[in-house]
């Protein structure tokens, strides 16, 4: 079938074209972007989209994503959290490594790519673990992993906290053109910390985690990347000062890259009125000024990407203390509502910006060749209805995980279409 999107705001920043266009889909490819398009022949098998009002964009590229498959399937799986994706908007994710058993080997990423194809609505692809069971002692089969088709590598969950180790890891991923994604912490700094180390911290009798946990491992892998010449992706930065280290980075020219997650551009530790572990999250919730360095940095370009950490639990780990209860929260589904709400409406980025921070430049930085609406290109794309007004209700979520401090909230920005190889993935039937 072919698909004919009609009236709707091309957003594409690979051709830098923002206005109103007709989109052709046939064979899953792009055939057509114009400013009128008619159904060929009689328009039998021709289905017709009026997009009036809404943002057509390139389909949304998440490069952090916690599928918890294989073996904790019980807090989400590939195709529940596919399926979360294409609700969400995303058409490409980037699935982490720290699962059981951790995904190490070539054979571990077949697992994973061969269940996708089988149970996803879009393109799941499997990062490697920096090192054999993220044990930060020894290098995994990095070679092997990327002959497997792995976009990236990555100690997601954890920094490698062996300087040596990492080095030479980064040299293998610079040799192959890998980007190295950098979950940056320093462990031994965190002291069963479970929130930002502030007064809030304090007043709720809970231990706190310094900025210093994230900022000193910036650093160290910033300067690595510069000895080594790999490519870094700094993932889900909170503070201010990465935000600075990041753009002296840029202005000297290394290859560094930065992303930042919805939760951290929306609330501040202020927003934590009590023991609830759904504002318990790794980085933590910082301080406003943390919060408005890491808009600014959005503003400037300093920080390439939004990306969502998507973390699902079960609501029997999530309901307890911040003290016992897992980091993380889910996020597939609120993104484009909190980035409507919170940076467009705000006016920090254009609406052509979001399409270069959520689909563009994300997929630059995995080297994929999607993110645009050029025609010829694989037929990815988002409908998205910027004024329409709702009430997010994790109850209706595709993920498994409940776990997110935005049930309730009133945003603008819903995902009215997804669709991934020119098939319709998810329709809003609201």
């Amino acid at each position: 079938m072919e698909l004919l999107i009609k009236n709707g705001r091309v957003l594409d920043p690979a051709s830098e074209k923002d206005g109103i266009y007709d989109v052709l889909i046939r064979d899953g490819v792009i055939q057509r972007v114009a400013e009128k398009i008619d159904a060929e022949g009689d328009g039998e098998g021709t289905r017709i989209i009026d997009a009036s009002g809404c943002f057509v964009m390139p389909g949304l590229v998440d490069l952090h994503v916690h599928l918890r498959d294989p073996g904790l399937t019980y807090k989400e799986d590939i195709g529940s959290g596919a399926r979360a994706a294409a609700r969400g908007g995303y058409t490409t994710i980037l699935a982490m490594p720290n699962t059981k058993p951790v995904i190490d080997s070539p054979d571990k990423v077949d697992y994973v790519v061969n269940k996708a194809k089988q149970t996803a609505p879009v393109h799941v692809l499997q990062v490697g673990a920096v090192t054999k069971e993220q044990k930060g002692e020894e290098i995994s089969d990095i070679r092997g992993m990327a002959e497997a088709g792995i976009p990236a590598i990555s100690e997601d969950g954890k920094s490698v906290m062996n300087a040596r180790v990492y080095r030479q890891a980064m040299e293998i991923a610079a040799e192959l053109d890998l980007p190295v994604l950098a979950h940056c912490e320093d462990i031994h700094m965190v002291d069963g910390g479970v929130m930002n180390a502030d007064e809030k911290a304090e007043a709720l009798g809970l231990r706190g985690i310094t900025n210093a946990v994230e900022d000193v491992i910036v650093a160290r892998d910033i300067l690595l990347s510069k000895e080594t010449g790999a490519r870094l992706h700094l993932c889900h930065c909170s503070t201010k000062d990465s935000v600075e280290m990041i753009r002296l980075a840029k202005k000297e020219g290394l290859k560094v890259s930065a992303e930042v997650c919805p939760h951290h551009f929306t609330l501040t530790s202020d927003d934590i009125q009590k023991d609830d572990s759904n504002y318990k999250m790794n980085p933590p919730l910082r301080t406003r000024a943390d919060r408005d360095a890491l808009i600014e940095g959005l503003r400037d370009g300093t920080i390439d990407a939004i990306a969502t950490d998507h973390a699902p639990h079960s609501a029997e780990e999530k309901n307890q203390s911040m003290r016992k209860a897992p980091f993380g929260i889910v996020g597939l589904e609120t993104a484009v509502p909190l980035t409507v709400t919170r940076l467009l409406e705000q006016g920090v980025l254009t609406p052509l910006q979001m399409a270069q921070v959520m689909s563009y430049q994300p997929a630059r930085i995995a080297n994929l060749d999607c993110g645009t609406l050029k025609e010829g290109k694989a037929a990815d794309v988002v409908l998205i209805d910027p004024a329409e007004e709702y009430v997010i209700d994790k109850n209706t979520f595709a993920t498994k995980g409940r776990n997110t401090p935005f049930d309730g909230w009133k945003v603008r920005g819903k995902v009215k279409m997804t669709i991934c190889g020119g098939k319709i993935v998810y329709e809003d039937q609201a």
